[in-house]
Parts: structure tokens; sequence; C-alpha cells
């Protein structure tokens, strides 16, 4: 779930960057793309593995 969120913040900073539109210091194409590597390392650790809706 977290890799998924990752690959979404990642596309929004794409979007962001490639079409030059302005936005405010908080939501600018940097620090989105570093939430999606904040994101993305979570997944990579483990962090999210126990949010599974599946159970044995």
């Amino acid at each position: 779930m977290l890799g998924i969120a990752a690959a979404v913040l990642f596309f929004i900073s794409f979007l962001i960057n490639a079409a030059e539109i302005s936005t405010n210091d908080v939501f600018s194409s940097t620090n989105v793309m570093l939430l999606g590597l904040m994101l993305l390392a979570l997944h990579v650790a483990g962090i999210g593995t126990g949010w599974s809706g599946r159970r044995r």
C-alpha cells in the first residue's frame, strides 16, 4: 500500500514539474517527491506490512 502511494506521489510530482504549475512552497515538486521517497523507504523497510486486510 505504501508503494502505491509513493508511486502516486512521484507521478504528481512529475506532473507539477512537467506542466510548470506554480504552487506554494509546501506542495512544490521537490517536497512531493521527498514525501514519495519517504513512503517508499517505509515500504521497503516493511512498515506497512501489518495493514493487510487478509489474515491467516
